[in-house]
């Protein structure tokens, strides 16, 4: 065994040996201490869920398991402040350098720079490496140096990039393990005994594990990618990779699915499969998209609690429970959205066409606030992705320069009749309708009572009647446009004019009233049906180059029970029956943020594959230059505050048609003016 001086490798969402820079780096240099900390806490609302955590749980065994085959073992710490139990881990061991992959979400960004600061404060050396995307964020910009803000723009530079990605590495032969005689593991807790017997059921459709994923991945090349573009939109087969809770967890380096799937699109090319080069195209752009997802995240931290247009955010949602319930539990009426929400709850999974019709529903038809349903999401799909499910529900919601029209409503029958156009996925999620012909299984309420009678429905009762009718969702969402429009008017004038007035009462509105363990962050935007109470505030969020709506928290203001102030974002919350696990009081790491450099005030699934990309592109990357691995930093990077409002017109070449509501509003379609700060390593 080593003794002192040995390196810590600090694994997170790179639950691999192969393509994993910092392990390479650690065995490198040295001896090492292979560490995985358990601080669901930090996440606040996001506290991962029931199957997401079952998921964490076996490929944690598994990364264990390939550990001790290379002559070490997972040290596992149960926390509620990760760094503080890596500066436990560094005294423990003698460890002199700290090594780990890259997260892009603002809260990994926060944790990660204060690792860096408290670590190489006592005399640690601390590396940081890209594992989890072919490009870094900060390295794909327009001709101006500025962030794209519409997914062609960016794809078309990130497949035009003046190098290739970087081949994925080998796994390596040996680990020497560091000394870890005084720094036991703990026991990791992921389930109680009641999530056991559902969970039992998700072993027979998955398997976990780094080398499992590699196995997924050469399934899908070797299968169904040929004819992903033509199968990919049905819902009643398998027709998607599937690879994306291996993707999340980091078990599959996303490097080696894009090297691995272009030596397929050049051995098509030369065979002149067109269908087969077509299928890469577009896989590679839903891997496009899991990177704009990042991309996303990084240039605009809170795009999972705030609409990227400023627009949006006089919105006024409706804040109905009772829709929400009839939603999640697939009582809505609509065959294909029920039998979506059903499947969702039985497996923790939706094909991405069936995600696109179910969040579409919840956002156009029932106008409920989309943030509800992204934390929904989170909490009940295997793959829940926050960056992922951020952009897609953007994009569905509007809120994305190149997002879906906020004023268009996708018909749930008409999709039926496109991606289940035999019934067979409704039948096998709603058995109280598998009786009903082909002719009348995505709109049963048209069915003459005979059919209905032979079939054994009897609606309103065995089955409900649909809970919104179509032709009134249409005129209630024209009406609430309408008043979006008003509210945002009135505030551009009332900006304008340099007063407050303008903005009415609507923006200062507070939100719904919930139980105190599901928190979702909402901005000030109106709301319906319902009053709304008041919200905690959140500390000052200390970080470089991210931004942040948080209002600053005086020290002595101790208790989570904080009354609010006019500047701070009303926050909505999921309802009470939910079925979800949250550390009640724990607000985006209290303990880290108390304890964080406060020098500065800060003002602020594969893939899910949810966006259906109308262009495709077949560009290929060039060759060129290879970039160091070891030790990337964070560079430092402060654009000017007008890079972020510019006036944006929707892009036909985008993830979706040119938003209509966008081009009669040209003077709102503007991304929300978020100041930031220099990016340090």
């Amino acid at each position: 065994m080593s003794g002192g001086g040995c390196s810590i490798v600090w694994f997170r969402r790179d639950l691999r040996i192969e393509d994993n820079p910092a392990l390479s780096a650690g065995v490198r240099a040295g001896a090492v201490v292979a560490v995985f900390i358990w601080a669901p806490e930090e996440e606040g609302q996001y506290y991962p869920g029931r199957v997401s955590r079952w998921w964490l749980k076996h490929s944690l065994a598994h990364l264990d398991s390939s550990l001790r085959n290379l002559g070490t073992h997972l040290i596992t710490k149960r926390s509620t402040d990760t760094v503080f139990s890596l500066l436990e881990v560094v005294k423990s061991t003698g460890a002199t350098q700290l090594f780990f992959n890259h997260l892009y979400d603002s809260l990994s960004l926060i944790r990660d720079h204060r690792a860096k600061e408290v670590l190489n404060a006592q005399g640690v050396t601390v590396r940081s490496f890209n594992a989890d995307l072919l490009y870094e964020p900060w390295d794909v910009n327009d001709a101006h140096g500025r962030p794209f803000t519409t997914f062609a723009a960016f794809w078309e530079r990130y497949l035009s990039m003046p190098y290739d990605p970087e081949s994925p590495l080998l796994p390596p032969k040996r680990i020497i393990p560091g000394d870890v005689s005084r720094c036991p593991s703990d026991t990791l807790v992921f389930e109680n005994e009641a999530e056991k017997a559902s969970n039992a059921l998700l072993a027979r459709a998955w398997s976990p594990g780094w080398s499992n994923a590699n196995k997924a991945l050469t399934a899908f090349i070797n299968g169904p990618l040929i004819e992903y573009s033509k199968n990919r939109r049905k819902a009643d087969s398998a027709t998607t990779s599937l690879l994306s809770p291996h993707l999340h967890f980091g078990e599959l380096s996303v490097k080696k699915v894009f090297h691995l799937v272009r030596i397929k699109q050049v051995l098509w090319a030369n065979e002149g499969n067109m269908a087969g080069e077509e299928s890469v195209n577009l896989f590679l752009k839903s891997i496009g998209l899991r990177e704009y997802s990042r991309y996303i995240c990084f240039n605009h931290p809170y795009s999972h609690e705030r609409p990227l247009l400023g627009h949006l955010k006089f919105f006024p949602w409706v804040v109905n429970e009772g829709y929400f319930k009839a939603w999640r539990q697939g009582r809505t009426g609509y065959p294909l959205v029920d039998a979506g929400m059903r499947e969702l709850w039985a497996t923790g999974w939706l094909h991405d066409r069936i995600r696109v019709v179910v969040s579409s529903f919840f956002v156009k038809v029932l106008q409920l606030p989309w943030r509800w349903g992204m934390k929904y999401f989170w909490d009940t799909l295997l793959d829940a992705d926050l960056e992922s499910d951020a952009l897609g529900w953007q994009y569905i919601s509007g809120t994305l320069p190149d997002g879906r029209e906020l004023d268009r409503i996708d018909n749930p029958q008409f999709e039926g009749y496109k991606f289940d156009p035999n019934g067979e996925y409704v039948r096998r999620w709603l058995p109280e309708l598998a009786r009903l012909p082909t002719e009348w299984i995505h709109h049963p309420w048209n069915a003459p009572e005979s059919v209905l009678q032979a079939a054994g429905i009897e609606l309103g009762s065995n089955y409900p009647l649909p809970i919104v009718g179509i032709d009134a969702a249409k005129n209630r969402l024209q009406e609430a446009l309408s008043e979006m429009w008003q509210l945002e008017a009135a505030s551009r004038v009332a900006m304008e004019n340099g007063t407050e007035e303008g903005l009415g009462d609507s923006s200062e509105s507070v939100p719904a009233a919930f139980p105190q363990d599901m928190q979702i962050e909402e901005t000030h935007e109106p709301v319906r049906n319902n009053p709304l109470p008041v919200s905690r505030r959140y500390q000052d969020q200390m970080v470089p180059s991210i931004t942040s709506s948080f209002v600053r928290v005086e020290d002595e203001e101790t208790t989570s029970d904080l009354r609010i102030s006019a500047e701070e974002s009303s926050r909505a919350e999921v309802p009470e029956n939910v079925n979800t696990q949250q550390n009640a009081g724990v607000t985006l790491n209290e303990r880290m943020l108390q304890t964080a450099h406060r020098s500065t005030h800060i003002h602020y699934n594969t893939t899910m594959e949810l966006i259906n990309v109308a262009e495709d592109s077949a560009v290929e990357s060039s060759s060129g230059t290879r970039r160091e691995r070891d030790g990337g930093l964070v560079p430092e990077w402060s654009p000017s505050a007008s890079s972020y409002s510019e006036q944006l017109v929707g892009d036909e070449n985008g993830i979706t048609s040119s938003s209509s509501y966008l081009q009669r509003h040209p003077q709102s379609h503007q991304l929300l003016n978020w100041r930031q700060l220099p990016q340090t390593g």
